[in-house]
């Protein structure tokens, strides 16, 4: 396939999301960029969020996890739908009547400016961690399927995608991330689901017959009971739900978009929507996967890992499935790196700089400093690129939810303790408690196999590090 082509598509697509900023970006301020006027529709954010929530590792990282760990990452995913009723039944009411435009304020109003602070801080380090984890996978790919070939270095491709990320997003903020998420959702889908359709009519199979090659070669095992290991189920069905609750319900830009709409009721309905649909979507991703394998074993290949269906997608299958594949790539790249830069200028500039409570501050000068914001947020997830693809992580998906493990740890513990607890805190040793969890979390994990016979954490750590933080923060209570 031609990279003059691939490039050519790629300008084409972001021909069109720079229309649809323009259009959504009419006479948009901050109200407009940070909640999206309050008047996004449900079921657009419930559809667009499916993009966001599963991003561009899903798309490469999860069909190739199957010859490994079969289908264990459904029981994650099973998890996510309790975490999501979390949200939609504890969070969202509290997000709702405290009326926040960053979900941190609530931390603010129930222990103070410490605490608030402290958990803005954490969520610009999980978000910017993840987000760019996410992005140099997408990256990555990209460079080494299409671009090495012209000769355009690793940093040139990296630039010009933040750059091209920074000119749809710079001035509509929510209010335009809402529809480009849309539209990437639909690509992304319609790519999933020409290459399932692809690969079984290659092979002549039916689903039945590709489900039962797939039983033979153990791809469809999903309940792992060997108690020690990482992937055994409830880990993974505790872990999964703890991840949505935080990574979801915890992190200002997924919960952005959830208060960008109107009412409540009609946010919980595209939360639970939500939740139901990403259940289908990331089965049809590990069916995907399985029959992936079953090509590259017909044609004794080997391929594995993230590399699986990137190098099958172009270097296999007819052209067009490549273009497919490609449109399908982008379209899972973006919704997440948009929508963390949002996110995350708009956190530090109402939690951090707190231009929404300081009433001196022009209209214009908000603008203007949130503009800054946005450009340096975008130089900050260039310099985490350049680090990732120094680390060269090559499953990506199992690094961002370990990671997720530490850095939303504390973020659950905080939250946790605001709901079920009625204590204040003495707030100078809350920023020492939610430092000190993430560490003692990495002490035992490392050290469980020694102290525990063999017993490993998987992503149920998070939930470690959560009680942890929560235990620090009741030994620092402020006596009534």
């Amino acid at each position: 396939m031609s990279p003059a082509l691939i490039i050519f598509l790629i300008a084409a697509y972001f021909l069109v999301l720079l229309w649809i900023s323009w259009y959504t970006a009419r006479g948009a301020g901050n109200e407009a960029f940070f909640l999206g006027n309050k008047s996004s529709p449900w079921y657009i954010v419930a559809f667009g969020m499916i993009g966001t929530s599963l991003s561009g590792v899903t798309f490469v990282s999860v069909p190739g996890t199957i010859a490994a760990s079969g289908m264990s990452y459904l029981m994650v995913v099973f998890g996510y739908f309790i975490g999501y009723m979390g949200v939609a039944f504890i969070l969202l009411p509290l997000y709702y009547r405290l009326q926040l435009t960053s979900i941190y304020h609530y931390l603010e109003q129930r222990f103070g400016t410490i605490s608030y602070k402290t958990g803005a801080t954490f969520l610009l380090v999980s978000r910017t961690v993840g987000a760019t984890a996410r992005l140099y996978l997408v990256v990555r790919v990209l460079q080494e399927l299409v671009l090495n070939q012209m000769g355009i270095p690793f940093i040139v491709t990296s630039v010009v995608i933040l750059l091209l990320i920074l000119a749809y997003t710079f001035k509509g903020g929510v209010k335009t991330i809402v529809w480009t998420d849309t539209l990437q959702t639909t690509f992304m889908l319609g790519g999933l689901i020409a290459c399932v359709i692809y690969v079984l009519q290659h092979l002549d199979l039916s689903f039945s017959q590709a489900w039962a090659q797939m039983d033979a070669l153990d791809y469809d095992k999903f309940l792992f009971t060997d108690i020690n290991s990482p992937s055994h189920y409830i880990k993974h069905l505790l872990g999964g739900a703890f991840i949505a609750l935080t990574m979801t319900g915890l992190d200002q830009e997924m919960m952005q978009k959830n208060i960008s709409v109107r009412t409540l009721k009609d946010s919980q309905k595209n939360v639970v929507t939500l939740s139901v649909i990403l259940i289908f979507v990331n089965f049809l991703f590990l069916f995907l996967g399985g029959v992936l394998y079953l090509y590259s074993n017909h044609y004794n290949l080997g391929l594995k890992g993230d590399d699986l269906f990137p190098t099958l997608a172009m270097q296999y299958f007819p052209p067009v499935m490549g273009l497919v594949f490609i449109i399908g790539l982008i379209s899972a790249l973006f919704p997440s790196a948009d929508g963390a830069i949002t996110a995350l200028t708009s956190s530090f500039c109402i939690d951090i700089v707190g231009i929404q409570r300081n009433k001196n501050i022009s209209e214009d000068k908000r603008v203007s400093i949130r503009r800054k914001v946005h450009l340096s947020f975008a130089l900050v997830f260039l310099l985490c690129v350049l680090i990732f693809h120094w680390i060269d992580n090559r499953s990506i998906i199992d690094l961002i939810l370990k990671l997720a493990g530490y850095t939303y740890g504390p973020l659950l513990g905080l939250f946790a303790f605001g709901v079920l607890m009625k204590s204040k805190l003495k707030e100078k040793f809350v920023p020492l408690v939610c430092l000190l969890a993430p560490c003692l979390s990495w002490i035992l994990a490392e050290n469980a196999p020694i102290l525990l016979n063999g017993f490993k954490f998987g992503y149920e750590l998070l939930l470690v590090n959560g009680f942890i933080t929560f235990l620090g923060l009741y030994f620092i209570r402020a006596k009534e």
